[in-house]
């Protein structure tokens, strides 16, 4: 087979080698093309120097290039992976930062809270222009494949203004069902079968059965907490498997931000979080490993380089959906995933309009979702109050409303549950000002903005959170991994 893939946002190196290693697990696709583009030539040059690393030493004929033309690497690509992170590291701290001074405290901040909000209104116009370029030159039909988050608002406004045929892509649900199959007792992940349905980050477990048999809410309350590790670094998950009866895919931090019980009171945070990795609610600890990642990454590219000779092994292929979706579409293998569409019924009791997440499967014909879903009366409840938010917040991107945009981060169950009106007007005039650079549609709204700052009575506090680290340098990265090493 020859066709095009193209990569935008290609310079998040280590994922960008995970789905490219991947797809080149499929045997027919060896002799395909690549099209790598970033704003980042400096990434651009590390990436492309790693993966024509792996092509020479697999001795493969595949085709790799790299440009800052989004335009030229999109020409003619029959699949568009979308990868990117508008405003980069630089924005995204400002999204943990600002919310701070008002009392709302982010593990993430990438999928609503204030932080994923405004990350939604940088991502979307460049997510709309992606698709102008698709439509005019990519591929007839070609399909995108959206793993930017925010990932709802980013699906939301490629397929609703974006015209362009978008599935969203996640790994969530795998996460949550390898922890599930390994506190059963289960050989593998394989004996577990789910049914897994909700939107992106807040999906659940509605059945679950291992090697055929049906586990209830009592046997798994149990095996978690006999658990010696998730029972302390999943209590908040815990807590709502208890109250609601399934278990949510989300992280323990990553839950943490989309309800409005857990993080709303300082003191309460640090009873649900757990300090031993940042993906269980440490204040901002998503900003810090990304930063750290970074650093390590730029500090350590030879050794990246140099792994990159190793032979492409099959059994390593990972878990991510992208290879096997273009597998399933390329060659009929069938393909079983969750996948983030319109929802148009598929959850019943969830809008149509909504981007959900759900069972799937992949054939020839395309991505055929399984229908008729319905959620438990609680998860649903909890789902429509963040995809009212991600519908208003959708809304105040394209027209550029900044008086949309604060009604959507008022109505945000955290957000609700911590500020006053006047504290959230403030801090979205704040957040905009702050990131006008990547936020074009607000560009009329900024003066305003800037002199009801100038006016404000409205106290905030400079403070570092509940539970905020400090981004480690190299040498105590160092040092960790090799007392790891050593340990195991």
């Amino acid at each position: 087979m020859s066709f095009k893939i193209a990569i935008v946002g290609a310079g998040s190196v280590g994922f960008t080698k995970k789905l490219f290693t991947d797809i080149l697990c499929v045997p027919e696709f060896r002799d395909i093309e690549f099209a790598l583009t970033d704003v980042s030539e400096h990434n651009l040059g590390m990436i492309k120097a790693i993966l024509d690393r792996i092509v020479e030493a697999n001795k493969l004929p595949t085709k790799v290039t790299a440009t800052t033309n989004r335009r030229e690497a999109l020409e003619g690509a029959r699949y568009i992976i979308s990868c990117v992170r508008v405003g980069g590291l630089e924005a995204y701290a400002d999204d943990i930062r600002i919310p701070l001074k008002y009392g709302i405290d982010q593990c993430v901040g990438d999928t609503i809270c204030a932080g994923g909000i405004l990350y939604g209104q940088r991502n979307i116009p460049v997510i709309l222009d992606f698709c102008r370029d698709i439509r005019e030159v990519a591929e007839t039909n070609a399909k995108f494949l959206n793993y930017a988050n925010p990932m709802a608002m980013n699906t939301w406004a490629a397929i609703e203004y974006g015209k362009v045929d978008t599935v969203g892509l996640c790994h969530g649900v795998q996460h949550g069902a390898e922890q599930i199959a390994e506190v059963l007792g289960a050989k593998s992940p394989k004996e577990l079968d789910y049914v897994c349905s909700g939107i992106n980050h807040q999906t659940w477990f509605i059945e679950l059965r291992l090697n055929g048999r049906p586990i209830g809410k009592d046997e798994l309350v149990a095996a978690f907490e006999a658990h010696p590790v998730y029972s302390k670094q999943e209590k908040l998950r815990i807590d709502v498997l208890k109250r609601f009866g399934v278990y949510s895919t989300e992280s323990n931090g990553h839950l943490s931000e989309y309800l409005p019980w857990y993080r709303k009171r300082p003191d309460e945070i640090t009873r649900w979080i757990d300090m031993s990795d940042w993906i269980h609610g440490e204040t901002g600890g998503y900003l810090r490993y990304s930063t750290e990642t970074r650093n390590w990454f730029e500090t350590e590219y030879p050794q990246f380089l140099e792994a990159a000779s190793k032979p492409i092994d099959p059994a390593r292929r990972s878990n991510e959906h992208a290879s096997h979706i273009l597998e399933a579409l390329e060659t009929n293998r069938v393909y079983r995933g969750h996948f983030n569409v319109k929802n148009d019924g598929v959850i019943t009791n969830l809008p149509q309009d909504a981007i959900i997440e759900s069972p799937g499967f992949v054939d020839r014909f395309g991505i055929n979702m399984a229908a008729g879903i319905t959620l438990p009366e609680a998860c649903a409840a909890t789902c429509m109050a963040s995809i009212n938010v991600q519908r208003m917040s959708v809304h105040a991107a394209i027209a550029g409303d900044i008086d949309l945009l604060k009604l959507a981060v008022l109505h945000d169950p955290l957000v609700g549950a911590v500020s006053t009106p006047e504290e959230v007007w403030q801090m979205v005039d704040e957040m905009v000002v702050a990131q006008a650079a990547w936020l074009p549609q607000y560009a009329d709204a900024v003066p305003a903005a800037k002199e009801r700052l100038s006016k404000s009575k409205v106290k905030t506090r400079e403070w570092a959170g509940a539970a905020r680290r400090s981004v480690r340098s190299i040498e105590e990265l160092r040092a960790e991994k090799a007392a790891l090493k050593q340990a195991g």
